[in-house]
């Protein structure tokens, strides 16, 4: 998709620095799946939150683990 943006010159540079990108392009692109990679580990961790994961007996867990 052609985009076109008016996007401060020093934010572009950094994100060209820190992403290690060679054009513009290609570091907004990454930029872009890092904050949607970032909401969707909190969107999940919010759901694991609502709905935790529990052990009843967790000696036993660890006694399994350690014997491995």
């Amino acid at each position: 998709m052609k985009v076109t943006a008016i996007i401060a010159d020093d934010l572009v540079n950094n994100v060209k620095a820190y992403t290690r990108s060679s054009t513009v392009t290609e570091a907004i692109t990454i930029a872009l799946k890092d904050w949607v990679d970032t909401y969707n580990i909190k969107e999940l961790n919010k759901k694991i939150s609502q709905n935790p994961i529990c052990i009843d007996n967790g000696q036993q867990i660890r006694e399994m683990n350690r014997s491995i």
